[in-house]
């Protein structure tokens, strides 16, 4: 069976309160998750005309890690703090093709 990579985009609506703080704990978060078994890198992208518009950008090995990943979020030991920050989320997964 054929792995392929998955990327992550996770859509933030920063609460305009937050703003000061956000950075910190994305920072925070996203310690864990490129610690987390099969992640191959993040990034965080601020939208140009909106600052509370953030995309952070995951690439996962395999759908199973990225799954991992989103089992251990659930959990009381994987919680994190963006709730605390975020009016909003949204998260999108896409397969990489690399034949096409």
């Amino acid at each position: 069976m054929r792995r392929v990579t998955v990327i992550a985009i996770l859509e933030l609506t920063l609460k305009t309160d937050s703003l000061e703080q956000a950075p910190a704990i994305i920072t925070e978060t996203l310690e864990a998750t490129r610690a987390f078994a099969g992640n191959l890198g993040c990034e965080v992208t601020f939208d140009v005309t909106d600052e509370t518009h953030v995309a952070i950008v995951e690439r996962w090995e395999s759908l199973e890690a990225d799954d991992a990943y989103r089992a251990f979020r659930a959990t009381p030991e994987g919680a994190n703090r963006l709730g605390s920050i975020t009016a909003d989320r949204k998260l999108t997964r896409y397969t990489v093709h690399d034949d096409l």
